[in-house]
């Protein structure tokens, strides 16, 4: 098992078991890198930056394989297809959201948003975007019809995480609103798709882009908190199973092991954390 965590204009491996070793660095951006996202089998590794850049990285060779232009501004969030063609989707301070097929040139397809966009997932059929933004909305776009689906409304302020569950049917999404939602993404879900909201965690004047996970039975969401602590809750009874310290500055960034109960943090003070759950 091994992570990978964004420091500034590069980004380092690590091994995460034993003395927890670097064992590549990932040079080629320019610009603070905003998020990064491993492949479906962890062959490659996505990333965007402020510099305006998406890029594809080879993981066993450390090697840059595809740079991806086209955005005007800061590059906020990136995800890959869980299935079905190699393809990358974007989100940007331009308002856009874009698609990319990593075995062709240029960008294959680009949903514009009215305001900065923050946060961007596929659905896990690849048929579909989520995105969220300072507009407060949750949007769902439909690669077929080139348009947007649905809007999902209730955070009262800018979306900055999101990601899908394990087993596609839902979408949690962490808010400046100071808090955390599930939304039913799935195709015949009644109107009212926001099933349970969580409280706990807390946004600040910092306004970094905090994000949010899910573990892989898809029992537990967790977030990162602008005081300083990783909350994890039950997805059943909304109840925080742990507040854990440790950090001394913002906690931007959280993710579950695979198949271990171990979890990671990354935060403002430059440091990162695993820690084991029960």
């Amino acid at each position: 098992m091994c992570c990978a965590i964004d420091c500034q204009a590069f980004h380092i491996l690590w091994n995460v078991y034993g003395d927890c070793e670097n064992y590549a660095v990932l040079k080629g951006h320019q610009g603070a890198i905003m998020e990064l996202q491993y492949n479906t089998d962890g062959s490659q590794i996505v990333t965007c930056a402020t510099d305006k850049m998406v890029c594809l990285w080879d993981t066993e060779t450390g090697t840059r394989v595809k740079r991806m232009r086209g955005h005007t501004s800061f590059v906020n969030s990136c995800y890959p297809a869980r299935r079905g063609p190699s393809l990358v989707t974007s989100a940007s301070d331009d308002g856009t959201i874009k698609i990319w097929d990593t075995r062709k040139r240029g960008c294959a397809q680009t949903f514009q948003s009215t305001y900065q966009v923050l946060a961007v997932s596929f659905n896990d059929t690849s048929d579909q975007i989520i995105s969220g933004g300072i507009d407060n909305d949750v949007k769902v776009w439909d690669l077929r019809k080139n348009g947007l689906l649905y809007k999902m409304s209730g955070h009262t302020d800018s979306v900055t995480g999101m990601e899908l569950s394990p087993d596609g049917s839902y979408m949690v999404t962490n808010s400046m609103d100071n808090t955390l939602r599930i939304w039913d993404v799935r195709p015949f879900a009644s109107p009212e798709r926001c099933v349970k909201i969580f409280q706990g965690h807390q946004h600040n004047f910092e306004k970094n882009l905090l994000r949010c996970s899910w573990s892989p039975d898809g029992s537990k969401v967790a977030a990162g908190s602008a005081d300083r602590h990783v909350y994890v809750w039950d997805t059943t009874s909304r109840r925080i199973l742990y507040k854990l310290p440790g950090h001394v500055g913002s906690v931007n960034e959280v993710d579950f092991h695979p198949y271990e109960p171990i979890i990671l943090s990354c935060s403002s003070d430059k440091q990162i954390f695993l820690g084991e759950i029960l």
